[in-house]
């Protein structure tokens, strides 16, 4: 789930003490709590922004979700993608807090594919709408927050 517990929990199932690399990643990521805390609170704090600028962003670019047949049609339709929206920002903000992208893999893009698969909802709509939760989410942050990557980050 974080960086901290990932690195103990690897040493202990090898029986082993955290090597020198293992403890200087974790004092990275131990620095970068301010930080990850800055982009969780803007997030947090602009979440209704953030959900209504990355929906009108989507349906601006697939104006054929919110029409008659489209998965975004009608008023019960659109609060469902809404409250998804929602949904997965809270879940980027548990991964930026943990430093770790384990829980929106797992969670998120195991769980939607399977959900989604399930009610007939195309994957290329819902990656559409991760770039645009994304976008709605840069543009509130400031130049170094949207620029700052955690230094033990692999991806």
């Amino acid at each position: 789930m974080s960086v901290v517990r990932d690195l103990i929990l690897q040493a202990d199932d090898q029986l082993r003490y955290p090597t020198g690399g293992e403890l200087r990643s974790m004092v990275q990521f131990l620095a970068g709590g301010a930080q990850r805390l800055a982009v969780v609170r803007v997030l947090t704090e602009n979440e209704r922004k953030i959900v209504d600028e990355a929906a009108r962003q989507l349906f601006a670019r697939k104006p054929e979700y919110v029409a008659p047949g489209g998965n975004a049609y009608g008023q019960k339709q659109r609060a469902q993608c809404l409250r998804d929206f929602s949904w997965y920002l809270r879940l980027v903000t548990y991964g930026v807090l943990a430093g770790s992208t384990e829980q929106i893999q797992q969670i998120g893009l195991v769980g939607a594919r399977e959900m989604y698969n399930s009610l007939g909802v195309p994957m290329p709509g819902m990656v559409e709408a991760m770039r645009t939760l994304k976008d709605a989410s840069i543009d509130l942050l400031s130049g170094s927050e949207a620029a700052w990557r955690d230094p033990t980050s692999t991806s």
